[in-house]
């Protein structure tokens, strides 16, 4: 079959190339509509945090509010005071905005600082779902109006509204800034790598019309379920991951094709024939991980998952026909490599020696990894805290800098919501019962809901999500009134996160492992090969999630990478990095293992084909890893914290994976197992025998093993 779909990129290069220009440009013009509809999800319907905030949302007239702080003048100056209260007109003015209350038309004084230098103007703004951009105008035009409305006053606007707004605006900043610094260093480095343009330029464009492409089934799954604000970036850093590494196989083995002395259109043909097989493999292997995200049930992951195997699909694809088809027009221009053999090549030498004290490698690299992981034994979590969003943005500013001199505005509240009105007895006994609560700031009823629905804000004191909100949730839980409750908030919603991620994180392993055990077997034929690589995935990830709590929650090169860390990483990242850096190790581990068995089923010797698959993967393997790491640390320099979190474990995470593990753990582990490696139960032989699915070899690894029929034997 692959040799069928090289022969027809050959024929066929100019039709396949039109049709990839047209993915790109339909991808970037009707693709990029994907930012207009991103959307924070409130999580699985079936937790409670979720009920009771539903219940609670159809109650209200009005969507998140605003919140426009004017700092600097004197409260109780007159001028101030008239400024405040035309510019609250003009307020209430703009569309969508339903209230707006300031520090003199209500008697509340938690709408006035501390230090009698600034005040507050809450405003309601409807509710408008049918579209999700109207958020980001509303926004605007709030923050339009304050402009120099206030003289002697700065005024900057927040709130939930704000929040939103702008968390969204940095993820979209992020990926365009991500791009703009990951792909020229990206396009120098494969210069250097392939020492040639022509041979730099195919993986640039796989990655550009993978990226394109990756929006189009993005836009098509936020239509069905919310997108996540991040999402974009996750699904497309790892298009562009995935249209790397698929490339600069196919590329590597192009060029070892034309050294034998095949022709170049031949060689394509043979490229798509011995290493198509290869990326299918490491596709449907990243798809398998990737399918995880439906074991935990929640939206946001739904949506990643639904996104990204779509995109691990574009990426095959334009390895399979794209980079042939360019190949087939610039071949006569691309170099051939000669290729080495296990005794004069870097990664062969690195494999003998290993080979030499493989338990001693093994137990140390083992131990290494292990030690980098018990940082994350002591993780703490964080979910949408305004703190992650960049220092200018003038939500976090008037979170983390104006609220905290306002009496009772230093937390969101936990919110006990009930399905009965506000003027019950029981409901106003509960409040009044509430208010004597240890831990408990402030205590109010929400009013204006429609219904017999009852939401009592209980503000903990502390934080919003820290120790005492969290202990608040659970006491809420815990001592129930004599009606049906549902507890709601920010801290409760982290609260359901974390057992939601708890509870299903063992079913998202096993459907991850089950499906990579079964694609690896039918890929080698052993037993043991895919339970090491399951083992070694592992260590690998543990290490990196060390690495993410040492840097972001401890606050380690918080300086060099320019955050600031409040003790908490994103609940989300760790289950998102799990995915996806098992889904590049797997990718890695396929490269790897597809050379390796390819040299023993030709030539019958465990430690010569373990050394000789190295040598000739190694390099591939390392190059694809440090490209890779560009593109993440491209996303890790953005300003948001969730995203630097995210691109920063990524390429950690690959840079253990391709040097640790590949170089020095695979080698020593599958050289203490020897011909064990390829060893399974008869029925499972049998299976395979039929089943299984076995690489065709390139040209030059059979002149290598007719040239090399016994090979030498290594100490």
């Amino acid at each position: 079959m692959y040799a069928k779909v090289g022969r027809f990129c050959v024929a066929h290069r100019r039709a396949v190339l039109v049709s990839w220009l047209a993915v790109f440009v339909v991808g970037i013009v009707v693709g990029g509509g994907v930012f207009a509809r991103l959307k924070e999800s409130n999580g699985s319907a079936s937790i409670e945090s979720v009920k009771g905030f539903n219940l609670l949302d159809d109650a209200r007239s009005s969507g998140p509010g605003a919140v426009a702080v004017v700092d600097g003048a004197r409260v109780s100056d007159r001028a101030t005071r008239a400024a405040v209260e035309r510019l609250t007109v003009k307020l209430r003015a703009l569309p969508h905005v339903q209230s707006a209350v300031n520090a003199y038309s209500s008697r509340d004084p938690r709408l006035r600082a501390k230090d009698g230098n600034a005040s507050l103007i809450v405003l309601s703004v409807a509710k408008n779902e049918d579209d999700p951009m109207a958020m980001h105008r509303d926004v605007d035009r709030i923050r339009d109006a304050v402009r120099g409305a206030v003289p002697g006053a700065a005024i900057r606007v927040g709130g939930d509204l704000g929040v939103m707004r702008d968390e969204m605006m940095a993820t979209q900043d992020d990926l365009v800034m991500g791009e703009l610094i990951a792909l020229p260093i990206l396009l120098v480095a494969l210069f250097f790598v392939f020492h040639g343009v022509r041979a730099a330029l195919l993986p640039l464009a796989a990655a550009l019309v993978t990226t394109a492409g990756a929006l189009l089934p993005l836009l098509a799954v936020s239509y069905a379920t919310d997108v996540a604000s991040y999402a974009v970036d996750v699904v497309i850093l790892f298009g562009l991951a995935l249209a790397v590494d698929y490339s600069l196989l196919i590329v590597n083995r192009f060029r070892e094709e034309r050294a034998t002395g095949a022709d170049p259109l031949t060689s394509v043909e043979h490229t798509t024939e011995s290493a198509g097989r290869t990326i299918t493999y490491s596709a449907l292997t990243v798809a398998a991980a990737l399918s995880g995200l439906f074991a935990f049930n929640n939206p946001t992951f739904t949506s990643l998952a639904l996104g990204g195997i779509p995109t691990v699909l574009v990426a095959l694809l334009a390895g399979l026909t794209l980079v042939p088809a360019l190949l087939a027009g610039w071949a006569g221009r691309i170099r051939p490599v000669e290729r080495q053999t296990a005794d004069d090549g870097f990664f062969g030498r690195l494999a003998r020696r290993v080979q030499r004290r493989p338990a001693l490698v093994a137990v140390g690299v083992a131990a290494l990894l292990v030690a980098a992981a018990i940082p994350f034994l002591k993780a703490n979590y964080g979910s949408g805290d305004p703190r992650i969003l960049p220092r200018g943005a003038e939500s976090r500013q008037v979170a983390e800098s104006l609220l905290s001199r306002f009496p009772g505005k230093q937390a969101d509240p936990v919110q006990v919501v009930a399905r009965l009105p506000a003027g019950d007895p029981r409901v106003q006994a509960y409040a009044a019962r509430l208010e004597q609560h240890p831990g408990v700031a402030a205590v109010e009823m929400e009013h204006g809901l429609h219904g017999d629905v009852s939401a009592i804000d209980v503000i903990p004191s502390g934080t919003s999500q820290g120790d005492r909100a969290q202990a608040l949730v659970r006491q809420l839980r815990g001592e129930r009134p004599g009606y049906r409750t549902y507890i709601s908030g920010q801290a409760a919603f982290l609260a359901d996160f974390k057992t939601q991620i708890a509870d299903r994180l063992p079913y998202a392993a096993l459907l991850i492992g089950l499906t990579t055990f079964a694609l690896l077997f039918l890929m080698t034929g052993s037993v043991l090969v895919p339970v090491k690589a399951l083992v070694m995935n592992t260590l690998s990830l543990g290490a990196t999630f060390g690495v993410l709590v040492w840097v972001f929650q401890d606050g380690h090169l918080s300086g060099v990478l320019d955050f600031d860390a409040f003790g908490a990483v994103e609940v989300w990242v760790p289950v998102v990095v799990f995915v996806f850096a098992f889904g590049l190790s797997m990718d890695y581990e396929v490269f790897l293992l597809s050379r390796i068995k390819e040299c023993y089923d030709q030539c019958g010797d465990n430690d010569h084909a373990v050394a000789n698959g190295l040598q000739r993967s190694g390099r591939i393997i390392t190059s694809a890893a440090l490209l890779v790491m560009i593109v993440f640390l491209g996303f890790a320099a953005g300003k948001s914290l969730g995203i630097k979190e995210m691109g920063l474990s990524l390429a950690v995470a690959v840079a253990v994976d391709a040097t640790l593990v590949r170089c020095l753990l695979v080698p020593a582990t599958m050289t203490l197992l020897g011909d064990a490696n390829w060893w399974a139960p008869a029925p499972l032989r049998r299976l395979y025998d039929r089943f299984g699915m076995r690489e065709a070899p390139s040209v030059a690894m059979a002149e290598e093993a007719e040239a090399d029929v016994r090979p030498k034997v290594h100490a």
